[in-house]
């Protein structure tokens, strides 16, 4: 099982979403940004580490959602989600190839990696009060 974890990062009642690329393990997929915690690191280590190296930006974890595992067939993952807000910086993108802005109703729009719609259907509820 691959511990990972991910920033629910919200913004004027609307979360981030970024768009993999073509040549990721999961083309054009969205999901929320994040990555492996290394062995040497907490979860809070990690996502902070994960988002300045994907967005560039510094983040405050306001809390943690319920996480979720998920088999990809050729991978198991047990992803744990942080709420976050931006402390400091502007979004530049260094791995993916999109982001979108969504506020609760448009969630479940896009075409999600598997463990991020899974999370989004296992913590429905509490994102709806985060964004409303």
């Amino acid at each position: 099982m691959i511990e990972v974890c991910c920033a629910i990062i919200l913004k004027e009642s609307k979360i981030l979403a970024v768009q993999r690329g073509p040549e990721s393990s999961h083309p054009w997929k969205w999901e929320f940004p994040g990555g492996k915690i290394n062995a040497d690191e907490t979860a809070e280590q990690s996502i902070f580490r994960e988002i300045e190296e994907e967005l560039t930006i510094r983040i405050e974890i306001l809390n943690q959602l319920v996480p979720v595992e998920f088999d990809y067939g050729s991978k198991q993952i047990h992803l744990i989600p942080f709420v976050c807000e931006i402390s400091s910086g502007e979004i530049k993108l260094t791995e993916h190839i999109a982001t979108k802005w969504l506020v609760f109703e448009e969630l479940l729009s896009v075409d999600w990696s598997g463990a991020d719609r899974e999370l989004i259907l296992k913590n429905q509820e509490s994102l709806k009060l985060l964004l409303a």
